[in-house]
């Protein structure tokens, strides 16, 4: 028996075909799902453009309003002051106690407001960094005189443990003073008696790490992670009576961020907290030689 050689030509060619109708559904469904990623792509596009603006509005109203309320808040202060100095005439005990809130309120409202011009200046990106090389015990002594009138009217020691035997650091000073200002802050408000110790040692070779410890109510485990996020404040009584933005965790995670570190936090409840800042010693490259 012999094979066909016409039936044999006609098997090849049905094969082809069917051959070159799957490609062409193949190509079909490609060209639908490219045209499907473009349109995702677009829709995306459109989104993050949509995003952009939304946040480039949100900062500038910030950034604004900031700028608008710190000319009346700055009046108020002064006259408060003018107040207080009895340069008009003398007050009664009342009234002295009576300025004294209006000039709390004042100050309260003019960090709240500082700490807004902040967060606008970071998201807008206008926010600049001039490292420099420093002592920590500059830095150490800086904060002890700032502090000293809150901690001479409370219950609460500051101890600022001395620096021995850590290099210089090449960093932004101002930024990281900002964010140990905030910690002890922080610290200050929600320790009853006690103290808030603050301390710095070397976490590797190339980095160091700043903490500040107090013995206050501490913050329970679930809020850890959320407490550096913007608007996030601890719920308690002492809360309740001491009011803030809920800004200063954020802006100091932002700084640290900025000065190419990280923050943390360790805490138990009714123990106390430690909140650090770990930083280069150098800020990315040295832009000079240390003189």
């Amino acid at each position: 028996m012999t094979d066909n050689p016409a039936h044999g030509a006609f098997d090849e060619s049905a094969e082809l075909r069917q051959l070159r109708d799957e490609a062409q559904s193949l190509r079909t469904e490609l060209d639908e799902t490219n045209q499907g990623v473009l349109a995702l792509y677009a829709e995306l596009d459109t989104q993050a453009e949509q995003l952009r603006q939304a946040s480039d509005l949100k900062s500038r109203f910030l950034s604004y309003m900031s700028h608008e309320f710190r000319t009346p808040l700055g009046s108020i202060l002064s006259i408060a002051s003018l107040l207080d100095d009895e340069l008009d005439g003398p007050l009664s005990p009342e009234q002295h106690k009576q300025v004294a809130f209006v000039s709390t309120a004042a100050r309260e409202l003019s960090d709240m407001v500082d700490d807004l011009l902040d967060l606008a200046k970071i998201e807008a990106g206008r926010i600049s960094i001039s490292p420099a090389w420093f002592d920590m015990l500059d830095l150490f002594s800086a904060l002890r005189g700032m502090f000293r009138p809150i901690v001479d009217a409370s219950a609460v020691d500051l101890i600022f443990e001395e620096p021995e035997g850590l290099p210089r650091l090449f960093t932004d000073d101002k930024k990281l003073a900002q964010i140990l200002r905030n910690f002890i802050s922080n610290s200050l408000k929600f320790t009853q008696r006690g103290e808030v110790r603050i301390s710095a040692s070397l976490e590797g070779e190339r980095e160091i790490r700043f903490a500040v410890t107090d013995t206050g109510i501490g913050i329970p485990p679930e809020l850890h992670g959320a407490l550096f996020e913007d608007f996030i404040q601890v719920d308690s009584p002492l809360q309740k009576r001491l009011r803030g933005t809920g800004l200063g965790l954020s802006l100091c995670k932002r700084f640290a961020e900025l000065l190419g570190g990280r923050v943390g936090l360790q805490s138990k409840p009714g123990v106390g907290s430690t909140f650090y800042v770990v930083i280069p010693l150098a800020l990315a490259q040295e832009h000079g030689d240390e003189s």
